[in-house]
């Protein structure tokens, strides 16, 4: 139901849900979710903030200022925003967006429970403490809104992702590349991309 095949890569740009709100406004439907990876916060050992941008921005390593957990937060904040708005200012088809995970970069830390966690969060939402925030605070804010409902709200799928492209780095061996796809494709069960 992809409304257009266009929209950003992963990058800082789709770490945070404004962000993926602004590229939605802007026409974006395909939503390649920035990569998370085992290593973060303060466990990543890189200068902070990421992106240098005092005249030109300049991506100065690794994109993340995130937590994976921070991040996942982000990416289900944005998915309610954007089935709120498509509706709400009639932008498009509620469904005519996809959002694909990303995930790096060897299968050890993909098969982590930091990773997985947030796989499967992904695949489904539902019992989350984040996605139940969402529900509630439009269910509590109606009144704001002119082509939403309470019956609307409760239909929004708690699926968010049903794809997923690994990001690996240079240099990683084809093997490596091809056991993690084949743990996502077979034990994952997710339509996968490589890059």
């Amino acid at each position: 139901k992809l409304e257009t095949p266009f929209g950003p890569a992963a990058g800082p740009h789709t770490q945070l849900a404004q962000n993926i709100i602004a590229s939605y406004y802007a026409g974006s439907r395909f939503f390649e979710l920035k990569t998370v990876q085992t290593l973060d916060g303060e466990d990543l050992p890189v200068s902070k903030p990421c992106i240098n941008a005092e005249d030109e921005g300049y991506n100065v390593e690794w994109s993340t200022e995130l937590t994976v957990s921070d991040a996942y937060k982000e990416y289900v904040k944005a998915w309610f925003a954007l089935k709120i708005l498509s509706k709400e200012w009639m932008l498009g088809d509620s469904d005519g967006f996809i959002f694909n995970m990303s995930v790096g970069y060897d299968l050890e830390g993909i098969k982590s429970l930091k990773i997985d966690q947030f796989i499967e969060g992904l695949k489904n939402a539902q019992d989350t403490e984040i996605f139940k925030e969402c529900k509630s605070y439009f269910k509590d804010n109606l009144e704001k809104f002119q082509n939403i409902d309470e019956a609307y709200i409760e239909q929004i799928t708690p699926v968010i992702c049903t794809s997923i492209t690994l990001s690996t780095l240079h240099g990683c061996p084809p093997q490596e590349i091809e056991r993690i796809a084949t743990y996502l494709i077979q034990e994952k069960h997710l339509n996968t991309f490589i890059k």
